[in-house]
């Protein structure tokens, strides 16, 4: 049995992996894990690399303990899937939604001689259960979701193994050490950040408890507050499936905590719209995605005057004339992770500072990829859509954004002790 883990990468809560034990044990034949490391995955830096990877040496330990084998193959998936595949039985793989992955299954199964079964473990309501089309808002996906959860809301119960792997001739490269395995690693992208937090599953679940012990129950009232740093930083983790959604959701509804509600709206809710929009809008990386309303309002104003205008390294070296933009931007460059509601007003002034609409949306997607830990996501990409105008209603017309939502610096100034971010960002 071959599990070729993707998006999910961990052995908590992983259903797929779940499923391949389940198959193992069925079929009498030990299981073999696969991982596929590539060069010069499109935007991602040297520290992201190596976020995944501290992950991935969790994983190669866990699965030992479980008698799983593990190897991690330095090649394309597309190549190295069917090679292996052809002395399996059975071939499982997690799910994800964006193109690339999605590609690469599609070449895989035509390749194979044995059946692909694909898994979905990264969301907790399945995206096709909850809804066959592209859904317009969180409106329109919460009571599809919410008809549905309870099923779904179900700890994963942890098979034993009963045929454990022994040396079959399959090996990938040596995970003993991340900078070696790094060096050999060809990466573009050589960006380094200072990175506040290792990847992995264990850690994921430090700060798991450390965020329902001190912060869930102020979540509701201070979640958008830049000023306090009161957020759960599971992003990351959900992006590499480092930590599984259902694991955090029960945890969350587990403590009983105020803030509970309103943490699991963004966890279920938010998070599922935006596999949702990306499964279904093959434009989701780009300024076509939008609603027509949004692209229309938006051309309608790409010609009005800017007071500012500033080109991409500008915008990238936080070289703005707004403090509390370039500290929103310093925090994602030099930390690779930029507290949520910041994110929304970094996308809006993109909007303000740039040509044309298209510049604003694609140095949006540029910049998120190629600095946030949870860059190249379903998450990332509506962040950078709902900026622009989707999932969002029509508002006031005003110059550059037309009908789109308007932020500005004093709304900031007026809801939170913006200052203390800039302080706590440093220069």
């Amino acid at each position: 049995m071959l599990y070729w883990m993707q998006a999910a990468q961990r052995t908590e809560a992983n259903h797929a992996l779940e499923y391949a034990i389940d198959q193992s044990n069925i079929h009498k034949q030990p299981l073999v894990t696969v991982f596929c490391l590539l060069d010069n995955y499109p935007h991602a830096n040297i520290s992201q690399y190596r976020f995944m990877l501290e992950g991935l040496f969790e994983v190669n330990e866990s699965l030992m303990t479980r008698g799983i084998g593990f190897a991690v193959y330095h090649a394309n998936p597309t190549k190295i899937i069917p090679s292996l595949g052809e002395d399996a039985s059975l071939v499982i793989v997690d799910r994800d939604y964006q193109r690339n992955q999605r590609q690469w299954r599609r070449e895989v199964a035509t390749s194979l001689d044995c059946p692909l079964i694909q898994i979905e473990t990264n969301v907790i309501t399945p995206i096709e259960s909850v809804s066959q089309k592209e859904e317009y808002s969180a409106g329109t996906i919460r009571r599809k979701i919410n008809r549905l959860i309870d099923n779904y809301l179900v700890p994963l119960r942890k098979r034993q193994l009963r045929n454990k792997y022994e040396e079959l001739g399959i090996d990938g490269i040596e995970l003993t050490e991340i900078d070696a395995v790094l060096k050999n690693i060809r990466i573009r992208n050589q960006t380094l950040q200072d990175i506040r937090f290792q990847g992995g599953t264990s850690t994921a679940r430090k700060l798991l408890r450390k965020f329902i012990r001190d912060d869930l129950m102020v979540f509701d009232t201070l979640r958008n507050n830049p000023a306090e740093d009161r957020l759960s930083n599971m992003s990351p983790y959900l992006h590499f499936g480092q930590i599984s959604p259902l694991e955090i959701a029960l945890e969350i509804l587990k403590s009983g905590k105020p803030g509970s509600e309103s943490y699991l709206e963004e966890l279920i809710v938010r998070r599922e719209l935006s596999m949702n929009f990306v499964f279904f809008n093959k434009e989701y990386d780009n300024i076509e995605c939008l609603p027509r309303w949004a692209k229309e309002t938006l051309d309608l104003h790409a010609l009005d005057p800017r007071e500012y205008n500033y080109t991409f390294r500008e915008l990238e070296k936080a070289e703005t004339h707004d403090s509390y933009w370039n500290a929103a931007q310093r925090e994602m460059t030099n930390f690779g992770k930029m507290h949520g509601y910041m994110r929304m007003y970094w996308g809006k002034k993109i909007i303000e500072w740039t040509d044309s609409p298209e510049e604003a949306y694609q140095t949006c997607v540029v910049l998120n990829d190629k600095y946030e830990l949870d860059g190249r996501d379903p998450n990332g990409y509506t962040g950078v859509a709902w900026c622009f105008g989707k999932h969002d209603r029509a508002w006031k017309e005003r110059e550059i954004f037309g009908k789109v939502r308007y932020m500005n610096a004093n709304g900031l100034r007026r809801k939170f002790d913006i200052e203390g971010y800039v302080r706590r960002i440093g220069e």
